[in-house]
Formats: structure tokens, C-alpha cells, sequence
């Protein structure tokens, strides 16, 4: 059974700090890329940042580049989230997203995590 757990949200201050951490199961989680999404109240779930299976990265918003630094460990079947320098507009729930193509399927296969919710607020 595919399981993504995220931890490591709640409420910070701005200009604080937080990582978020997703455990992965149930699938050899060294062959997916790993990536971070975010989706704040009333508005779509956008990209965080990708770490793709081979550990190359890619940060996919302007405004988090410096800020946010994704990472994997693939002995702990887990990816992280570091965020630093937080500010109420990065206050959204993140999720966890595991995904591949399947060469032999002939598609792609996604996997979710529940979430973990980030509040920035004084």
C-alpha cells in the first residue's frame, strides 16, 4: 500500500523557520521524483519545487528560490522541505507528491501525501 506522510507544519512566526518532512512506503521510492506542493485558501495547488529520482532540483517559484531548499534521503525513503525567511503568503497547506512514468504501463503514476498545514503569522 503507497503511503506519503507529511510532518513537520504549524504555526511560525515570519521570518521563521520550518521542515517539512514526507516518509514515503510502498513503492521503491528511489526511482520517483519527489516534489512539494502548496495550496493556500481559495486558491489552486501551485509547485514547490521538484527533486527528480537522480537528485537534481528544480524550484519552480521566483518567489522561493533562496528560501526553500528541497532535499531527499533515499536510505530513509524521505524528502524535505526546508523553509527559512517564512512570510504570511507562504501560509498554505503542502503536500507531498511521489511521481513517475511507467515505461512498461505506458503512463504515469502520482502519489499523494494528506497534507501538512504551515501557518505564518505573528
Amino acid at each position: 500500500q503507497v503511503q506519503l506522510v507529511e510532518s513537520g507544519g504549524g504555526l511560525v512566526q515570519p521570518g521563521g523557520s520550518l521542515k517539512l518532512s514526507c516518509s514515503a512506503s510502498g513503492f521503491t521510492f528511489s526511482n520517483y521524483d519527489m516534489s512539494w506542493y502548496r495550496q493556500a485558501p481559495g486558491k489552486e495547488r501551485e509547485l514547490v519545487a521538484t527533486i527528480t529520482s537522480a537528485g537534481g532540483i528544480r524550484n519552480y517559484l521566483d518567489s522561493m528560490k533562496g528560501r526553500f531548499t528541497i532535499s531527499r534521503d533515499n536510505r530513509k525513503n524521505t524528502v524535505y522541505l526546508q523553509m527559512n525567511s517564512l512570510k504570511p503568503e507562504d501560509t498554505a497547506v503542502y503536500y507531498c507528491n511521489a511521481a513517475r512514468f511507467d515505461y512498461f504501463l505506458k503512463r504515469n503514476l502520482n502519489y499523494w501525501g494528506q497534507g501538512t498545514q504551515v501557518t505564518v503569522s505573528s
